[in-house]
């Protein structure tokens, strides 16, 4: 009985919660107590899961605090979190009962000062120019005179203007605008993917590819101008293939963009003077050119003038020049009559040496040589070797002929089978068959097929052909029958 009235011990009467309560409290806590929050620190570990969300710490010199952005809040951050960046992050706190943890949910991150973002941008220059997007071989030179320049920027301010009425006054040329946010998280993005869209169009299509690209914004501060030093860009900038100018911020600006584009200018208004020659100062050149090239031709003529005046100075006159040549004619012309008497006397003697062998018994006993000679050959031609060829050439005429007729009426049962085996296919295709198995074709008066039951009743008369023949119904007087139609049956009617 003692036992039953004693006291309970310490603490027994104290309330008893179960895990999911106290997890509960404790995140209702937490969120009640802090709410939204701002915390700086160094990023720490990094991770980006399959699902796309973000997973990184928060840390200072002691403690760790994990921060998690969810996918769909990560194309929201004006800056992803890199590992070793001091930023400030915004955020919810909130705790994860399942693990006993707490995290803060983060939806804006912001770099913690102007020294963070310098030392972030060094981090990537060294990065980028570690690959060889800087190298200077990798540039590509500006065209002399593009016809069609693309122009990325923002649609208002002074930018576009100051471009638009430079390029007007130096030497006016095709502009397409591609408008972009310059700055603020959409800028990067919206950069790469217009670099990337004017690269992908089609020379000399109905949109067509620009010859040269200008990315120009104007000046401001380093987060202003944060977007053109984002990864994304640079390596959107080095992958064009056609050539660019960057003229991002003023002369003192610099960002990752200048050191991949093709070309920096220090302003916009510099880009479009690198982009086309002035007009009139080509004009003026082309004059001068011109000029220079008349009177170069105009003295090539005088001076070539002269010179022939000079040779021809050097020359003998034509009495001096001919007076030899005579000379050497009248000497052989008074040669040419003995010349012409001892050559009729040479071929005179040569005609009598070959002509007295040539007498007439000697010309007779060559006939007579000549005349047995033919007669021994005519002996020989027999008209037996002769038969004997027509009769080997007629036997294999005959083996021929015989090939021929026998190949021709092969040919010819070939083709009446499969002509027999055709028309049998077309029998069993025929609608013909279809009538046989029970069903009919349905026309009207004037031989017009029929398909419905509407078109029957309007028909004046029907005319309904069977497998044994046709049968006309209805008041109009009988026609002449006449060959139906050969409609194949997926185009009748059968009933």
């Amino acid at each position: 009985m003692s036992d039953l009235l004693d006291d309970p011990q310490p603490g027994q009467n104290m309330p008893e919660f179960t895990v999911t309560e106290i997890s509960g409290e404790v995140k209702r806590t937490l969120e009640g107590s802090f709410g939204r929050i701002r915390v700086r620190g160094e990023v720490g570990r990094v991770f980006k899961a399959r699902s796309g969300h973000l997973y990184y710490d928060i840390k200072d010199d002691r403690n760790v605090l994990a921060c998690t952005t969810w996918k769909g809040q990560v194309a929201s951050l004006s800056v992803v979190p890199e590992e070793g960046l001091e930023v400030v992050v915004t955020g919810r706190l909130t705790a994860f009962g399942a693990q006993s943890k707490y995290n803060l949910n983060v939806d804006e991150v912001a770099v913690a000062g102007q020294g963070a973002l310098m030392a972030l941008l060094e981090k990537r220059k060294k990065q980028l120019e570690a690959e060889g997007l800087f190298a200077p071989e990798r540039k590509r030179p500006l065209p002399y005179l593009p016809q069609i320049i693309g122009v990325i920027t923002s649609p208002q301010g002074a930018v576009i203007r100051d471009i638009l009425h430079r390029l007007r006054d130096r030497f006016p040329r095709k502009v397409l605008i591609w408008p972009v946010a310059v700055q603020g998280a959409n800028c990067a993005p919206e950069v790469a993917r217009a670099i990337d869209g004017f690269n992908q169009l089609t020379p000399g299509g109905a949109l067509p590819r620009p010859d040269l690209l200008i990315v120009a914004r104007g000046g401001g501060s380093i987060e202003d101008l944060w977007g053109f030093n984002e990864e994304i860009v640079a390596r959107a900038a080095a992958a064009s293939q056609i050539p660019l100018i960057s003229a991002v911020g003023h002369e003192t600006d610099t960002t990752l963009i200048d050191f991949v584009s093709d070309r920096r200018a220090p302003t916009p208004t510099a880009a479009a003077e690198m982009a086309v020659p002035v007009r009139l100062e080509l004009l003026a050149w082309t004059g001068e050119q011109g000029a220079r090239l008349s009177r170069a031709a105009s003295d090539a003529v005088q001076r070539r003038a002269q010179r022939l005046r000079d040779l021809s100075r050097a020359l003998p006159g034509k009495d001096s020049l001919l007076s030899e040549p005579r000379q050497r004619f009248d000497r052989v012309a008074e040669k040419l009559d003995g010349a012409l008497m001892t050559g009729v006397q040479r071929r005179r003697l040569r005609l009598t040496e070959l002509s007295a062998p040539l007498r007439p018994a000697s010309l007779r006993a060559l006939v007579a040589a000549r005349r047995d000679r033919l007669a021994h050959l005519g002996s020989r031609l027999s008209p037996r070797a002769l038969d004997r060829e027509i009769a080997a050439q007629g036997d294999r005429l005959t083996r021929l002929s015989d090939r021929l007729h026998n190949a021709h009426t092969s040919r010819v049962d070939r083709l009446r089978q499969q002509l027999e085996a055709t028309d049998r296919l077309r029998i069993q295709l025929s609608y013909k068959a279809t009538l046989a198995r029970g069903y009919a074709v349905v026309r009207d008066d004037q031989g017009t097929l029929l398909t419905t039951r509407a078109e029957a009743a309007k028909a004046a008369a029907l005319q309904i052909e069977f497998a044994d023949g046709m049968l006309d119904t209805g008041a109009a007087p009988a026609k002449p029958a006449s060959k139906p139609k050969q409609t194949p049956p997926e185009q009748g009617s059968l009933f």
